[in-house]
């Protein structure tokens, strides 16, 4: 009997000793192990900014030139709300395209006709922008013997005399509109197998004259430009007829009319201003635009 009961007590402290072990054990690898860090919280994303759509109509020259390439970032970064596309057609179609309401806001080049596009009620307001000057064009040998003259008129003049190869914007663009007004000036209705209307861009007018050998009239920044890619040189220039003024122009009930008002305002700020001025200076030695803005 006796036996027996030891046996229990001898069987309970076993037991016990084994579940006092074990606890003991658990308790060691708990504290091995190292405790878990609190999570991150995780950053707050920051949302991106909605965008939208701003149509900007303007020349083939301000696009040809390359300052397009640094003005609209500009914008954009001044202006993060707006993504700007560009329409880059001749100043006619610019501003059909304003009268028709496919274009926000117009940068233009023609200050009779967008004179009168607001005044029509197309446009809310214009405003001077920037300018440069148009130049004549032609190649080394100058078969029309340009080179020299006092005026423009005279170097179309010429031009006409000689029958030499004339390659014209026909477009209704600014260029376009400058050159048939020049020609009004010299007295020539310019018409013949010498005469060629191309219906395009200037930069692609500036090729066909280069590889015509023939003479143009064209904006100094697109040819400054191209200048290099050209067998072309610049016969004719200083002339006051041939100044050349830019403007902006908000179009009245535009689709994004705060966009236009935002764009009108900010091109003649300070800030764009200083762009436009710069723009040319480190490749050409002078801008290849003068901002004006009042």
């Amino acid at each position: 009997m006796i036996d027996r009961l030891r046996g229990k007590a001898i069987w309970r402290f076993g037991v016990v000793f084994l579940a006092f072990a074990l606890v003991f054990s658990l308790a060691g690898c708990a504290a091995e192990e190292p405790a878990e860090e609190p999570a991150a919280e995780d950053p707050i994303a920051e949302e991106p900014i909605a965008t939208t759509d701003l149509i900007l109509a303007s020349t083939t020259s301000t696009q040809d030139s390359g300052l397009f390439d640094v003005l609209i970032p500009a914008f954009e970064e001044a202006h993060p709300e707006y993504k700007v596309n560009v329409i880059a057609k001749g100043t006619g179609e610019a501003l059909e395209l304003g009268q028709n309401k496919d274009a926000d806001v117009l940068l233009v080049h023609a200050k009779a006709k967008e004179e009168a596009f607001v005044a029509d009620g197309y446009g809310t307001k214009r405003a001077d922008v920037m300018y440069n000057d148009f130049i004549i064009v032609g190649p080394a040998a100058d078969p029309a013997g340009v080179k020299g003259v006092a005026t423009a008129a005279e170097a179309l003049k010429k031009i006409s005399d000689a029958g030499a190869a004339f390659i014209s914007r026909g477009d209704d663009s600014g260029t376009h509109t400058a050159e048939k007004k020049l020609w009004e000036g010299a007295g020539v209705t310019p018409a013949g197998s010498w005469y060629n209307s191309a219906g395009k861009g200037m930069g692609d007018v500036l090729t066909m004259a280069s590889e015509l050998a023939g003479y143009t009239l064209t904006d100094r920044a697109t040819y400054l430009s191209m200048k290099n890619e050209l067998q072309l040189e610049i016969v004719c220039e200083g002339d006051t007829a041939l100044f050349n003024q830019y403007g902006v122009i908000p179009v009245t009930d535009a689709t994004n009319m705060e966009g236009a008002q935002a764009f009108a305002d900010w091109i003649v700020s300070d800030e764009a201003q200083k762009v436009i001025g710069e723009y040319g200076v480190e490749e050409f030695g002078a801008p290849l635009f003068f901002p004006n803005a009042q």
